[in-house]
């Protein structure tokens, strides 16, 4: 999609069992498009965090290299932990946790400005569905 000024993506990740069965899911409105996948096992918080770096990788292939440094980027998540880490309002503790940050800090390079936005989990409803929906698909 061509001449987008800003993308908001909503993303979501969970575990069942944390750590256990895990998931994402990310919706992207201005594209109708939504994706959900399993991730295999792994904890909440890595979850959330593999949502934003595939929200930022599937942007980069939606807008083609030349629009991403022209497109704002505005990821929505209900996990304060991971919009707090990469804001840096929070520091990162869990050693698990630095490498996916730094995966996400090179993919923002990758556009002209990405900011995280902390939604209630009742505004990131269809991003939680994708999440539980890969989840239910489990045998």
């Amino acid at each position: 999609m061509k001449n987008k000024e800003k993308i908001v993506i909503y993303t979501d990740g969970g575990a069942r069992g944390n750590p256990g069965p895990a998931a994402i899911g990310v919706v992207f409105p201005n594209f109708t498009k939504e994706y959900g996948e399993q991730i295999g096992i792994t904890t909440n918080n890595v979850a959330e965090y593999k949502a934003v770096i595939f929200g930022l990788k599937k942007a980069k292939q939606l807008l083609g290299g030349n629009e991403c440094e022209k497109t704002e980027i505005e990821i929505r998540s209900d996990s304060e932990l991971v919009v707090n880490q990469i804001s840096a309002k929070y520091k990162i503790k869990d050693e698990d946790l630095k490498p996916l940050f730094i995966d996400v800090w090179n993919l923002m390079q990758d556009f002209k400005k990405v900011s995280f936005v902390h939604v209630p989990r009742e505004k990131n409803k269809e991003a939680d569905t994708l999440v539980n929906q890969a989840l239910d698909t489990l045998l």
